[in-house]
C-alpha cells in the first residue's frame, strides 16, 4: 500500500531555520549595511579628526558637532519643511486620483479601458531626463515655475499612472460578491467606493504610501527642473547647497544626510505592518 507523504510543519521550520540562509544572508547584509554605518560614523566625527586622519578613519572620539552645524544652517530646516509639505500634498492628490481611477477602471465598463492602463504605465516607463526640458517650460508657461505647486503638479502627474495600475489589479481581485451584496443593500457606487472598496485596500494604499514618500522626498531631479530659488528648495537641493557651503566639513554634510533620512524611515515604520501585507497580497492565490 502506497501512502502519500507530506512535509511536517516541523520540518518545513527547521529547514527555514537552516544556518547556510545565515550564512549567505550575512554578507549581503553588510554590503547593504556598509554606506549607512560609514555616513553615521562620519556624521559622528569633528572637523579636526577628519582633516588630519581623513575620512576612512575610525573616529578618535564621538562628537555632535556635525549635527549641530547642519540644524544651525537655517537651510536645513527650511528644506525639510519645503519636503514635507510637496510629500504629504502629493501623496495624498496621487493616492485620492489613483484610488478613483482604479475603482472606475477595474468596476466600469471604460472604453479602451486596457489601453488607458497600458498608455499610463507606459508613462512611467519614458526616462525622465529627455522630459526635463519641455517639463520646465510648461510649468514657465503656466506661470508656476519656482513653486512648491509645480513640483506637487509635476510629481502627481508622474506617479499617478502606477499608483493607478497597481490599485486596479488590487481591486479587480476584490471578491465580486461584495458589490453584489452592496448594490442589494441600496449602495450606490460612492457609497461603496468610500464605505468598503476603500477600507479593503488598505494594504495596498499603505505600500503604496510607504513607496511615494521615500520616492517623493528623496526627488531630486524634479526639484532642481522647476524650481530655482533656494527659499522653494525641498531638502534633496538643500543639501547640494549644504555641500557647497561646507565643502570641506564632511561631517556636516554626512549629519545633514542622516537627518534627512529621518522622515522616510519613519513613514516606513508606522506603515510597515501594512506595507509587508500589501506586497504579500495574492502570494496565496
Amino acid at each position: 500500500m502506497v501512502t502519500a507523504t507530506s512535509t511536517s510543519p516541523a520540518r518545513r521550520n527547521h529547514a527555514s531555520r537552516s544556518p547556510w540562509f545565515h550564512v549567505v544572508m550575512v554578507p549581503f547584509t553588510i554590503l547593504w549595511l556598509a554606506p549607512i554605518l560609514f555616513v553615521v560614523l562620519v556624521a559622528l566625527r569633528n572637523f579636526d579628526d577628519i582633516a588630519a586622519r581623513g575620512l576612512g578613519a575610525l573616529p578618535a572620539s564621538l562628537s555632535l558637532d556635525g549635527f549641530a552645524g547642519a540644524l544651525a544652517d537655517g537651510r536645513v530646516g527650511r528644506a525639510l519643511v519645503n519636503s514635507a509639505i510637496v510629500t504629504v500634498f502629493t501623496v495624498v492628490a496621487s493616492l485620492a486620483l489613483a484610488s478613483a481611477a482604479a475603482y472606475a477602471l477595474s468596476r466600469f465598463h471604460v472604453p479602451l479601458r486596457r489601453t488607458i492602463l497600458l498608455v499610463m504605465l507606459a508613462g512611467n516607463l519614458l526616462p525622465p531626463q529627455i522630459l526635463l526640458i519641455p517639463v520646465s517650460r510648461i510649468t514657465q508657461d503656466l506661470g508656476i515655475y519656482d513653486t512648491l505647486t509645480a513640483l506637487v503638479i509635476v510629481q502627481v502627474g508622474f506617479g499617478l499612472g502606477f499608483y493607478t495600475f497597481v490599485l486596479h489589479g488590487f481591486m479587480r481581485s476584490l471578491p465580486g460578491e461584495i458589490f453584489e451584496a452592496a448594490l442589494l443593500d441600496g449602495s450606490g457606487p460612492a457609497r461603496t467606493f468610500w464605505s468598503i472598496v476603500l477600507p479593503l485596500c488598505r494594504p495596498a494604499l499603505a505600500a503604496l504610501t510607504a513607496l511615494a514618500t521615500t520616492w517623493i522626498f528623496n526627488d531630486l531631479i524634479w526639484a532642481m527642473t522647476v524650481l530655482r530659488t533656494e527659499a522653494q528648495f525641498p531638502v534633496t537641493a538643500a543639501l547640494l547647497n549644504l555641500q557647497g557651503g561646507f565643502s570641506n566639513s564632511w561631517n556636516v554634510i554626512a549629519a545633514g544626510s542622516l537627518v534627512a533620512a529621518v522622515p522616510t524611515a519613519i513613514v516606513f515604520f508606522v506603515f510597515q505592518k501594512q506595507f509587508v501585507s500589501g506586497l504579500l497580497v495574492g502570494s496565496n492565490k
